[in-house]
């Protein structure tokens, strides 16, 4: 595959065999965004803190070894540097259990992006049926986006909110049922949040990946956003092997140009640098 001219040039989610759900070499996963025509490519391992076991495996696999991680990407960044510009990101997992250890983490490294994400929610992992039970799934997403509500008011370290509505990937009826309008109070709430902070929102196009409907955020809560304000938009896949990067990018420049965004972001060194979308 490859991208076509006026398309987004910049994959800012992605994890390789450092992250503990991933079988991907990074140099796999660099060749795969050269031929893909990137210009840029920001890899955002996994780190979870107080993740629970599960059938993937114990809560540690998704614990990184940042040295490791560090050491790898500069190798590659300066292997090819005339070819691809290479990103040092994490996507931290948030809960309130850990604050301070995800403090710790993020200032212990020189990380060019930090994406915030909730993929446990109140200690429970949202992709179990155990989350559901014995409520309305109306109920369960409101727990997790409450729960979002929550980090975005206790945790500042970080510069987008990566794939705000990952609970629709298992609900019952995944997003059959979902919406921004059914959930409006809520997802106000927390894009006024992230505003009131100056942080930006991941398009994560993992779920169409996925078989959902829409990208992650769905798009009506990226108009919304853009309503309110919101300029800082970063373009991830959340690829977790070669043949994912990238994937559904152009709907996702479409979806972008529908909202009234004139361009997107990538971070480096921490510092938004604004694209323009052609």
């Amino acid at each position: 595959m490859s991208l076509t001219p006026n398309k987004i040039i910049a994959d800012c989610h992605m994890h390789s065999s450092h992250s503990g759900d991933s079988q991907a070499s990074m140099e796999s996963m660099i060749l795969q965004g050269i031929r893909n025509g990137l210009q840029t490519i920001c890899f955002t391992e996994h780190n979870d803190f107080d993740f629970p076991d599960g059938e993937h495996g114990p809560g540690t696999m998704f614990l990184l070894n940042p040295d490791s991680y560090l050491y790898d990407l500069l190798k590659y960044k300066e292997q090819y540097a005339s070819q691809i510009r290479i990103l040092f990101g994490i996507e931290l997992g948030l809960q309130p259990s850990c604050m301070q250890q995800n403090a710790v983490l993020a200032k212990s490294y020189d990380f060019d992006f930090i994406i915030g994400s909730s993929h446990l929610c109140n200690g429970k992992d949202p992709y179990y049926p155990y989350f559901y039970e014995g409520r309305s799934e109306r109920e369960a997403y409101l727990e997790y986006f409450e729960s979002i509500l929550e980090n975005i008011n206790k945790f500042s370290n970080f510069d987008v909110y990566g794939h705000l509505d990952y609970v629709v990937r298992y609900g019952p009826d995944r997003d059959a049922n979902y919406s921004y309008a059914a959930y409006s109070d809520i997802l106000d709430a927390i894009l006024k949040a992230l505003l009131d902070k100056d942080k930006g929102l991941e398009i994560n196009t993992g779920g169409l990946i996925k078989g959902l409907r829409d990208l992650h955020p769905c798009t009506d809560i990226l108009k919304r956003y853009r309503d309110l304000g919101g300029e800082i938009i970063t373009i991830g896949s959340d690829a977790h092997s070669p043949e994912d990067m990238a994937r559904h990018f152009d709907r996702a420049a479409d979806v972008l140009q529908q909202c009234g965004f004139k361009y997107y972001t990538v971070f480096e060194k921490r510092v938004p640098e604004f694209i323009k979308l052609s």
